[in-house]
């Protein structure tokens, strides 16, 4: 995973258990719609991360960059 999986799925977890599911069902509802109506705010914030990400790599020629975040 990476690290816009890792902000978009911390999301979606913090949505669908906010009330814990109380069957297989109801949890495959609370994703499917809460993926159905993901703000276009976390999606942007999704994609900015994603392009932050891309521009530490290419200042470090393809190397480590975790420690500059």
């Amino acid at each position: 995973m990476t690290s816009p999986d890792f902000y978009l799925w911390g999301y979606l977890k913090n949505v669908v258990y906010e009330h814990p599911p109380t069957t297989r069902e109801d949890m495959m509802l609370r994703i499917r719609t809460t993926c159905a109506n993901i703000p276009r705010a976390v999606l942007l914030r999704t994609v900015e991360e994603f392009h932050q990400q891309i521009e530490l790599c290419t200042e470090q020629n393809g190397g480590v960059f975790e420690h500059l975040r």
